[in-house]
């Protein structure tokens, strides 16, 4: 039908629209800038929700443009897709009403905002991808995007942060391409539907593939935050928190794990790169850098460099994952696309409430911040337990799914792996815990402002506290019909048995 052919395609010249438009808005104008961003975001979330509902229902939904002969540009609904999609633009509301809030007094909001809505086409653009070369051009469109949020301060450290972001970035990039074009040479275009096009060049090209797939990881590596490749992410958090909470949740990182996802699933599929010997070194990978991560961040003081490493450490557990051949642990690392990005981004809107109110940046600074602002804390916590893996929060899913997967595919050193990333996420997420709870102020706030009544402005305090509670109900009711564990078991049954 019409509507299923152009549905995809909608959702992102929707929220691009957004973005562009903003740029038209005069500075001042605060209100109609603020009412078209409320309004693209909860536009585009209803597109993708309706989107969703068509999914359920089996109908197809795929826009397919002609570039030049032979080279088009594809967006397709699929389960997995459809799922990064909703976390997307779920997020993205929630973090535009989060900047509303935090950008107020702020200069360049017009540059801010018209950038932020083409970030999320982008990430839109690659959730939705449905080819690999459509997949190239919004993942380089995320790096262009996200470059000048990076840098919205303008200060030295931020523009420093920048240069940094942006050599990765288009260094990724370029490993990406040039391993794109050496397999469209191999099989011509590869379409993330059905990896069995590259059965049919095995026997003559075996070594290329194997080749051509870790010049795919290093490419996507680099916003995955693998090690070595993550040394931008935490020089990034002199960005604003809207920015950060963004980078770690949703955008950069989250679209580097997914496109990792899709090279394993989609282009090169499990079996298939099983067979080529490409798995187990890329579980070894994503399990040496889920532990160097934890390592980190025990020595970080300040608090949002504290939670990039843990961003380094946990977007691994997506890789590892879909790397540890079996579904139950593909399971695990799926359903942690969601998982880890409603923790994080709770995490993050936390750390900037604490920066906006009391001018705090450091954990050394958060003795008794608990009884200061005591919903603010009370949403970090479940945000750090669930990152611990304390049941009922949903990271505990998440780890149990890895845990029993390693199990049944015969890899029993992912649990060491495991049960040592947990023993590292206690050791730096509950000292902060227990000096912003049970000691008391080492005197005024760094920079106190006052709110009245409420602890903070309201704009963002309500964003962290529905994360946070969308955190603990996904937990508590993962086996739920349409839930985010549904939804990747549903996923995992199609990869693994259809």
């Amino acid at each position: 039908m019409i509507f299923g052919a152009w549905l995809p395609g909608l959702i992102v010249l929707f929220a691009t629209a957004t973005g562009m438009i903003i740029f038209l808005i005069p500075e001042r104008a605060r209100g109609p800038r603020t009412l078209l961003n409320l309004a693209g975001a909860g536009g585009t979330l209803l597109l993708v929700l309706a989107m969703l509902w068509g999914v359920l229902d089996e109908e197809s939904y795929e826009t397919r443009l002609r570039l030049l002969p032979d080279v088009d540009l594809v967006l397709r609904a699929t389960a997995l897709s459809v799922l990064f999609a909703v976390l997307s633009a779920t997020l993205w509301f929630l973090t535009t009403l989060y900047a509303v809030g935090y950008l107020e007094e702020s200069p360049n909001r017009r540059r801010f905002f018209g950038f932020f809505g083409l970030c999320v086409s982008a990430t839109l653009g690659v959730a939705l991808a449905g080819n690999m070369l459509t997949f190239l051009i919004f993942y380089e469109v995320l790096t262009l995007s996200t470059y000048p949020l990076v840098v919205h301060r303008g200060t030295k450290a931020a523009m420093r942060a920048g240069r940094i972001y942006l050599i990765y970035a288009m260094s990724g990039g370029a490993v990406l391409m040039l391993g794109l074009v050496w397999l469209r040479v191999l099989v011509g275009p590869v379409e993330l539907t059905d990896a069995n096009s590259l059965l049919a060049v095995r026997d003559s090209h075996e070594t290329a593939l194997v080749v051509i797939f870790f010049l795919l990881i290093g490419g996507l590596g680099v916003k995955a935050a693998l090690l070595p490749l993550h040394g931008w992410l935490p020089q990034a958090m002199v960005a604003p928190a809207p920015v950060s909470a963004l980078l770690h949740a949703v955008a950069v990182v989250k679209s580097g794990a997914y496109g990792i996802v899709r090279v394993v699933f989609d282009a090169y599929g499990v079996d298939f790169a099983h067979d080529l010997g490409v798995l187990t070194p890329l579980a070894v990978l994503a399990g040496a850098t889920i532990v160097y991560g934890s390592v980190r961040a025990l020595y970080q003081d300040d608090l949002k460099r504290r939670l990039a490493y843990s961003t380094v450490s946990q977007v691994s557990y997506i890789t590892l994952g879909v790397a540890i051949v079996g579904p139950i642990a593909a399971i695990g690392g799926i359903v942690h696309l969601v998982h880890q990005g409603l923790m994080k981004i709770t995490l993050f809107f936390c750390a900037g409430n604490l920066a906006e109110t009391l001018g705090i940046h450091k954990v050394s600074e958060m003795n008794g911040v608990g009884r200061r602002m005591p919903w603010t804390m009370a949403a970090f916590t479940i945000g750090a337990l669930g990152m611990i893996g304390v049941p009922p929060v949903a990271g505990f899913v998440s780890k149990w799914y890895l845990g029993a997967g390693s199990l049944q595919a015969g890899e029993p050193w992912v649990l060491v792996v495991l049960a040592g990333s947990s023993l590292l996420n206690a050791a730096y997420f509950l000292p902060v815990l227990h000096a912003a709870w049970f000691k008391q102020p080492q005197g005024a706030w760094p920079a106190e402002r006052s709110y009245g009544r409420l602890e903070t402005q309201w704009l963002l305090l309500l964003p962290p506290l529905v994360t946070a509670l969308l955190s603990l109900l996904i937990g508590l009711f993962a086996n739920l019909p349409f839930s985010p564990l549904s939804w990747a078991r549903l996923i995992t049954f199609r990869e693994f048995y259809s």
